[in-house]
């Protein structure tokens, strides 16, 4: 392992592996697609963007998304606190679902544990329950497993937590990406910090140094702190935008960071050029600067401080900002939407 220019391959994800395997996955799945043709639940559309689409008939579709939280259960077990990884949990199922216009209503939850541990149960209730709030769904049910040969973790707290989360949307305003014109502007919704992606890089270049109680001063606060921050959650706003604005595309960005934007123009002549991506918040910097790590691997591996991205046309920019930031969110134009092949952050490609 080459220190002297680490990778998120090096920390063990190799991107190009995973893409890869989603692609194994959609090709194969795909073929269920035909257990449903000319019935109730028909798939509207393919596997890889950010939900299932399923219709539901009355001019309604459902939206499915699943997903977890990662190695910053790790974090958690280090910090020994569980209430806020319940929020991550929720807004990594809720933000990808709003990014196809869907409103989501009621979510799921799995729980596997190294052991049972009533307290730390209770603490990520905790979390989801916050989460669930914020983005305004019921949680109606989910799974708990003790599987003490499948998970380890850390003191015997180890646990996995994911969750599968229901959305509606009508159907002629399904967002996909295909409205997205040359010329729009992409305006950028400001993170939380490192949210719950790219953890499995972080700890490799940050843990190697640093105890998660270390005080950082560039972090104004423990490490341990600054990557448990709970991820934001942009449910509230989008929906808001959505009715009131005429939004072409959304991006959460997450695994993959900025190439995740090459969803919306999938067989599409249309790319991103993303030139004004404000500075970066400093745990970013930090990781960067310990692992000696490349800017686009950076760009193609953290969300640089922004979280959400919303595609929209040039005379949206004014009301859509003042919806954010009534929520509280910053917001500005970060790029804008060109006739050139693939993503680009500051005139790095980061989607090949």
């Amino acid at each position: 392992m080459n220190m002297s220019s680490f990778t998120y391959a090096d920390a063990g994800v190799d991107l190009s592996k995973v893409k890869n395997i989603h692609s194994l996955l959609a090709n194969k799945l795909s073929e269920t697609f035909k257990f449903r043709e000319g019935k109730f639940g028909n798939v509207l559309f393919e596997i890889g963007h950010y939900a299932g689409l399923v219709d539901i008939g009355n001019g309604r579709v459902l939206a499915l998304h699943v997903d977890g939280v990662g190695t910053k259960v790790l974090i958690a077990q280090l910090m020994e606190k569980f209430d806020t990884i319940g929020i991550d949990c929720v807004a990594m199922c809720v933000n990808d679902l709003i990014c196809m216009g869907a409103e989501p209503f009621a979510l799921i939850d799995y729980i596997a544990l190294e052991r049972a541990d009533d307290k730390l149960v209770y603490e990520l209730t905790l979390g989801l329950i916050k989460g669930a709030e914020k983005a305004s769904i019921a949680i109606v049910g989910g799974e708990t497993a003790i599987m003490p040969d499948v998970i380890k973790g850390v003191n015997g707290k180890g646990f996995d937590l994911a969750a599968m989360c229901c959305g509606i949307v009508e159907k002629d305003k399904v967002i996909t990406g295909k409205e997205l014109k040359e010329g729009d502007v992409v305006l950028g919704v400001k993170s939380s910090g490192i949210h719950s992606n790219g953890l499995s890089l972080a700890r490799k270049v940050l843990l190697s140094k640093y105890k998660v109680s270390d005080y950082i001063n560039e972090l104004g606060r423990s490490l341990g702190e600054e990557l448990l921050e709970p991820t934001y959650i942009y449910v509230k706003p989008t929906l808001k935008a959505l009715k009131e604005c005429e939004i072409h595309g959304l991006a959460h960005i997450t695994g993959g960071a900025f190439s995740k934007l090459q969803r919306l123009i999938k067989n599409s002549k249309l790319g991103f050029n993303l030139d004004n991506i404000p500075k970066p918040p400093a745990i970013f910097s930090l990781i960067q600067k310990e692992g000696k790590i490349s800017d686009r691997e950076m760009f193609r591996t953290f969300n640089m401080g922004i979280g959400f991205c919303i595609c929209a046309p040039i005379k949206e920019i004014d009301s859509i900002s003042s919806i954010y930031e009534h929520e509280g969110f910053s917001i500005e134009k970060i790029g804008k939407v060109e006739r050139i092949n693939g993503v680009f952050v500051k005139g790095i490609r980061v989607d090949d």
